[in-house]
């Protein structure tokens, strides 16, 4: 318990945490009624079919989870540029313990900025379509409950994915290139790759799967919800152990 204690200590006593935190549901809010806002002056009928207010709620997270997988990354990152991680072993000489202690710091807040993140960018583009008599959807609907706790839940595991890459490689420039390409850039130019690998990488590829977490009505081509959830899992379980591995065994 000690241990968790010192390690949020050190997660809430850093600015650029509570920077990460704010910026995540802001930009996600803002990206989210910006994409809605095109569809302001449109007829209901003029709505496209299969058209799904949730997950267009929750376009936002294409930037807000950028932001989260930083903050699992900087809980570990400026430990090793400071020379701290040194004096962390020596308080915790586990270096298991350590990495799960840290793990659960950032799985416990990135739970708390997903599920802020979530409910707020639902809320205000619900509200903003409710509005201008747009079809909206409400948190009582079939599938928005689960929708928006695989939101969370999908914001949490990129937090700690952000944190496997952290320690793989001690460097927070390293690990924002990492996440850039991970959650930008595969999922934008992989589908683009003849056969067999584009098709994988518009179905499988890890934060593509995931996002099937926090749609309601299906998307032709996509894997289901829990699929996508189950997917991510054990991206995030992987590229976890890599990083156990490599972090018990090198030298500082």
């Amino acid at each position: 318990m000690s241990v968790l204690r010192s390690e949020w200590t050190k997660l809430r006593s850093v600015r650029s945490t509570w920077i990460a935190a704010v910026s995540a549901v802001g930009s996600c809010v803002a990206l989210s009624v910006l994409g809605a806002s095109d569809l302001l002056g449109t007829a209901p009928s003029g709505i496209p079919a299969g058209w799904d207010p949730t997950a267009e709620s929750l376009k936002g997270f294409l930037f807000a989870q950028l932001i989260i997988g930083m903050l699992g990354a900087l809980s570990i990152t400026p430990e090793y540029g400071t020379g701290m991680i040194g004096a962390s072993l020596v308080f915790v000489p586990s270096r298991s313990r350590l990495l799960a202690a840290k793990a659960t710091v950032v799985a416990a807040f990135g739970l708390v900025v997903g599920l802020a993140t979530s409910v707020l960018s639902f809320a205000v583009v619900q509200l903003m379509l409710t509005g201008a008599d747009l079809p909206a959807a409400g948190p009582g609907d079939p599938g928005v409950a689960r929708a928006l706790i695989g939101g969370t839940l999908y914001l949490t595991l990129v937090a700690l994915l952000g944190l496997a890459l952290g320690t793989l490689v001690r460097s927070a420039t390293s690990s924002l290139a990492l996440l850039v390409g991970a959650l930008l850039l595969v999922p934008a130019l992989g589908p683009g790759l003849p056969g067999f690998l584009g098709d994988w990488f518009g179905r499988f590829w890890p934060t593509t799967a995931g996002q099937a977490a926090y749609a309601v009505v299906p998307v032709d081509g996509m894997v289901g919800p829990g699929a996508g959830l189950l997917i991510l899992i054990a991206a995030a379980v992987a590229v976890s152990i890599a990083s156990h591995a490599t972090f018990r065994v090198r030298d500082l």
